[in-house]
């Protein structure tokens, strides 16, 4: 078996965070991944909810949208779309929220709106969707992103979801009552918010990661853990697992 992409790295990461977790609102594209191999090695009861109204969904290949009807057809149960972020989200029912974004800071807020002006952009996003809510209201919240220069920036040309805005504890002063985000998990490592000032810091590289390539790739003087640590290697199992729901998905 040829040996992990850094990006099959950050899904199996990514997966093994969910694990102890009971229910996780999730994002499509590399969070979907994550959860749903999450769901079969780390957390085989987890509940998968999606923002189209599914809950419980098994899906056998990796959906290609909210509304793909593999998601329905291997639900426990489809509700409103209203009825899962008022009884479910805003309720405080869902442990994790999982989410990508095209942009971050160091305080964790995220940018899936423009990039560029917003009036006159370089690019057109596909937009908020249900992010905002997911990041004002999840327990917690995990943030999924290839780790790039023009990703990871010094100020967001939009802020989409909130993270802790500008630190320190002006999220609790809004009155947002999720969490907020936990762990940003990257293909080169993974990084938490400061405890006190919620700046994001490197807390574990990946076996084969120099702490120097997360610098290089990051628009703002980052942060370390006094003692940072290494992600243990994807095992042969999870690494065959991740292949073979990718491969499902493949046209």
């Amino acid at each position: 078996m040829t040996p992990a992409t850094p990006e099959e790295t950050m899904t199996v990461v990514a997966a093994r965070a969910l694990a102890g977790r009971t229910t996780c609102f999730v994002g499509i594209g590399l969070p979907s991944a994550a959860a749903n191999l999450a769901r079969r090695l780390h957390a085989p009861g987890i509940v998968l909810i999606y923002e189209s109204g599914t809950i419980g969904a098994k899906p056998t290949r990796l959906p290609l949208s909210i509304g793909d009807g593999e998601l329905a057809e291997t639900a426990d149960s489809v509700v409103p779309m209203p009825e899962i972020f008022a009884y479910w989200l805003q309720a405080g029912r869902v442990d994790v929220g999982f989410l990508g974004a095209a942009q971050i800071d160091r305080f964790a807020n995220l940018n899936s709106t423009v990039i560029g002006d917003y009036d006159t952009p370089r690019v057109r996003l596909p937009g908020a969707g249900g992010a905002p809510e997911i990041s004002a209201a999840a327990r917690e919240t995990f943030v999924m992103m290839r780790h790039r220069r023009e990703s990871f920036v010094a100020a967001l040309d939009f802020i989409t979801s909130v993270g802790f805005m500008q630190g320190g504890d002006e999220r609790a002063r809004a009155g947002f009552s999720g969490g907020g985000p936990s762990r940003v998990i990257t293909d080169l490592c993974m990084l938490a918010p400061d405890p006190v000032t919620r700046e994001l810091f490197v807390m574990a590289l990946h076996p084969g990661v120099r702490l120097a390539d997360v610098r290089d790739a990051t628009g703002w003087p980052l942060k370390v853990a006094p003692a940072v640590t290494e992600t243990a290697p994807v095992t042969d199992e999870e690494l065959a697992t991740l292949r073979a729901l990718t491969a499902a998905s493949a046209p």
